[in-house]
């Protein structure tokens, strides 16, 4: 008997001292242990390729800058008609699979609520014309990630934004946002009208370049205000009336 007792000491000794995974498995307390042991680690999130080839289910664009306006300066037939602009402009380039929504806030109203252009945009991530990662989501697209740029700021048609008569450096894109992605409180006109003016009012645009003199010319959609909202006005600080546009799906 007590030869017996000598060969189950030491196993005693050893699920004392091991480790709480291995206690399970030796001493036979599985269910009783998990009950108060910490739960697994999380599973890491799969990272976001850099690009994506051509050829896939959907088409690889999911942002761009639209080639042309509307012709009408700061009037784009409210967010309805520059999504339309958008959802246009792709399907003419083969990108109508996706479904689009243009890059604008929108000012307050006595019976609306202010609209945010990062509520409107999805969720990413958004390449662009040529498959090259801009952003993989909210966060990272309005971080200073500088994806955005001259290089990757390019139209549905893997075009450079380039300017025109007048307008040679053209870079300001409208926006009517916060470097944030929203809106502006309420106050001084900063969305034409929220976007049906062509006359008074004026657009807050940012650089897709991210180029040009003076503080914050650093940002992608929020660097300052044009002198008002007619195409002429818009020209004036070098721009077209352009916008950004982003797949929600």
């Amino acid at each position: 008997m007590a030869a017996g007792m000598m060969r189950w000491v030491p196993i005693t000794v050893l699920c004392a001292a091991l480790s709480a995974g291995v206690l399970l498995a030796a001493c036979g307390q599985g269910n009783e242990a998990q009950t108060g042991g910490a739960p697994p680690s999380a599973e890491a999130p799969p990272s976001i390729p850099q690009s994506i080839p051509m050829g896939g289910a959907k088409s690889v664009t999911r942002f761009f800058v639209t080639s042309k306006g509307l012709g009408r300066g700061g009037d784009l037939g409210g967010l309805a008609g520059a999504d339309a602009h958008c959802q246009a402009l792709a399907k003419a380039a083969g990108s109508g699979d996706h479904t689009w929504r243009a890059y604008l806030s929108t000012s307050a109203t006595a019976d609306r609520p202010a609209v945010n252009a990062r509520d409107r945009i999805g969720k990413g991530p958004w390449y662009n014309s040529e498959g090259i990662l801009v952003a993989a989501n909210l966060d990272d697209l309005h971080s200073d990630n500088n994806k955005i740029n001259k290089t990757t700021a390019v139209t549905e048609n893997l075009d450079p934004v380039n300017g025109v008569g007048d307008t040679p450096n053209m870079h300001d894109i409208l926006t009517g946002s916060q470097p944030d992605g929203t809106a502006f409180p309420p106050g001084e006109d900063l969305t034409c009208g929220n976007w049906t003016s062509s006359g008074t009012g004026r657009a807050q645009v940012g650089h897709h370049d991210r180029r040009g003199q003076g503080e914050g010319v650093n940002s992608w959609n929020s660097v300052h205000a044009s002198r008002g909202c007619s195409p002429q006005d818009l020209e004036g600080t070098g721009g077209a009336g352009l916008f950004y546009c982003f797949a929600i799906d």
